[in-house]
């Protein structure tokens, strides 16, 4: 079992506390005693405090690089550290443009032209310019990004213009460029250069030359991080302090708006929730989007902490291994699997009201279908409500068979499975949950907790049977949610771990459309300048997926992310529509700090 911080646990959770904050047995009477002190006295640093896990050196490391696993990379704050193009209001529909001058679409020529400043300097002094953009987006096509399936080429017009030659002129190409972070140029350059003989000798990433070119990039990391990491934005690590128990951002002086943001540094406490919950009850911590177990959320209300509720877009799904479970190849099986199991409890258990059991089973948000699907497209879309017996009633047209309280498979095994998810509380919860379910229903499910790091290139490499991973995406789009939820642990990107992920083939027949091609209509769901065109595709690709169900998402997640207004003041209010930005992709945190709108109180 997961612990969670309860009481059965205080006693564990103040040992990692007293850990985080760097005291022993003897620090328990002074920790009692004392608050934070760092901006009392007469030399006061205004320190923001948070949470994220993340690996120790050696195995944390920094080649930072998109889809580069175990990296450094803070989520969130990252945008402070590496700047990209600009951020985006949701509700709004407006960018805060960052690195990004302007940009713009050329419809005729199908091209995207992508202009940055000219003040904008990496921590050694040198200016960003067009060639650190063409080094990121190389690399990026290195390691498979989706971008790449809507551009054709990429060239710098002058030291601060980068023109996309589009195959496919689509609207979220915007959002793929202007909202990546850019790396330097003197990190990547190298492995950009060889992007570009490779491509431009005819061959690809599956070639051999391709695959040692992925591979190289993934391996390669800095032998001096302080002289190779170049940043850009207000903050940078402090790379001589990073230890179990935190790590720092400390002000980069020569980064872009360091001088608007009002802190000096950003503490980030090492910890999933279990370890974080405590810290957040002590009042170390600002602000966290740990995935808290509702015991938790119950404290942090006693403790009269308010928790601002955003919702996340996305949530956990059992995933298949369909190169080694056929019986699951069978769609009917798969929809079984989704009426068997209530989506509500499982949400509820994982997170209380921050987990509402998903309903349009669409591939994207519950937020966002109604405003891309028309009622007619609705009525297409199969709720999968939850009633066993339909359930077993598919199992045996799949040819499935019940011996007294157990299923067996079409070829006459028990049905008995490994689910395997990461120790998050809250997906832990749901994957212990959903076993526990299926496991009464006649379906043996183990449930196994696996590290985050690490469970999720078992399930890229192939090294699971069923698996806890995430459906959607925290974008304003669906089509990042698709290509999430078909492309990120299956064969398109699963390849970056040389394995195939969840083997799912994208070419499919469908009762709605025939044979489709899952890959293309996933493209095609962003494809085009017209928005409003664009609403046919996305629907299209949202009725396949509710009857092919390649994934079966559980239930959809709210943040549940306490703010702490003790050292910090110009919290929006929680009616203020920056709270619907996702806050793992455009946090109201790191906005409102780039602005000097959230603060440290005086």
């Amino acid at each position: 079992m997961v612990p969670s911080p309860s009481s059965t646990t205080t006693e564990l959770s103040r040992r990692r506390m007293l850990e985080v904050l760097g005291l022993g047995a003897a620090g328990a009477t002074i920790l009692a005693g004392c608050g934070d002190d760092s901006r009392r006295g007469g030399t006061r640093e205004a320190v923001f405090s948070s949470g994220w896990p993340y690996q120790v050196p050696p195995k944390g490391h920094f080649n930072v690089m998109s889809g580069v696993s175990d990296s450094l990379n803070p989520g969130l704050y990252f945008d402070l550290i590496f700047l990209p193009g600009a951020v985006y209001y949701w509700h709004d529909r407006k960018w805060l443009n960052l690195l990004g001058q302007d940009w713009s679409f050329d419809e005729q020529a199908k091209t995207f032209s992508y202009r940055i400043r000219k003040d904008v300097s990496w921590s050694d002094g040198k200016p960003v310019t067009s060639d650190d953009v063409l080094a990121t987006f190389w690399c990026r096509r290195i390691m498979r990004q989706v971008e790449w399936n809507y551009i054709d080429s990429v060239e710098a017009t002058d030291d601060q213009t980068v023109v996309f030659t589009l195959s496919n002129p689509s609207t979220v190409v915007e959002r793929y460029v202007v909202r990546q972070q850019i790396f330097s140029a003197a990190t990547y350059g190298d492995f950009a250069d060889r992007a570009q003989e490779l491509f431009a000798s005819g061959k690809n990433l599956d070639s051999p030359e391709g695959k040692k070119l992925n591979e190289d990039l993934q391996a390669w990391r800095p032998k001096d991080p302080a002289k190779e990491v170049r940043t850009s934005g207000p903050f940078t690590y402090d790379f001589q302090t990073i230890t179990n128990a935190q790590m720092t951002l400390v002000k980069n002086a020569k980064g872009y708006l360091a001088d608007q943001v009002k802190f000096d540094k950003i503490t980030l406490y090492n910890g999933r929730a279990p370890e974080i919950a405590p810290l957040v009850l002590a009042g170390k911590i600002d602000y966290a989007t740990h995935g808290f177990p509702d015991a938790s959320a119950r404290e942090f209300v006693k403790k009269r902490i308010r928790i601002a509720r955003p919702p996340i877009y996305s949530g956990p799904a059992i995933f298949f291994n369909l190169g080694k479970l056929r019986e699951f190849s069978d769609v009917r099986a798969r929809r079984a699997i989704a009426h068997a199991i209530n989506r509500k409890e499982n949400g509820t258990v994982s997170l209380g009201e921050s987990g509402v059991g998903v309903r349009y089973m669409a591939g994207f948000s519950d937020v966002q279908v109604p405003d891309w699907l028309n009622e007619q497209e609705l009525a297409h879309l199969n709720r999968y409500e939850y009633d066993q017996q339909k359930a077993a009633g598919l199992l045996t047209q799949a040819g499935w068979t019940k011996r007294g309280d157990a299923w067996h498979t079409p070829d006459g095994k028990p049905a008995a499975y490994e689910l395997t998810f990461p120790e998050y509380a809250d997906w832990s919860s749901a994957g212990q949950n959903a076993a526990r379910q299926l496991s009464a229903f006649g379906i043996k499910v183990t449930g196994t907790v696996v590290v985050a790091t690490q469970q999720p290139i078992d399930v890229d490499k192939g090294r699971f049977e069923l698996a806890i991973q995430a459906w959607g995406a925290g974008e304003p789009h669906p089509h990042f949610s698709f290509a999430a939820d078909l492309f990120t642990h299956n064969i398109p990107i699963a390849a970056n771990q040389g394995g195939k992920g969840m083997d799912f083939p994208l070419e499919q027949d469908t009762e709605a459309f025939g044979r489709i091609d899952l890959a293309k209509t996933v493209n095609a769901a962003g494809q085009g300048l017209d928005e409003a065109a664009q609403k046919s595709n996305v629907a299209r690709a949202a009725i396949a997926f509710n009857e092919l169900l390649p994934i079966v998402p559980l239930w959809e997640r709210y943040g549940n992310n306490p703010v702490l207004d003790e050292r910090v003041t110009g919290w929006p209010k929680q009616d203020d529509p920056i709270l619907l930005n996702s806050p793992y992709s455009d946090n109201f945190v790191t906005m409102l700090m780039l602005r000097g709108t959230l603060r440290p109180k005086v």
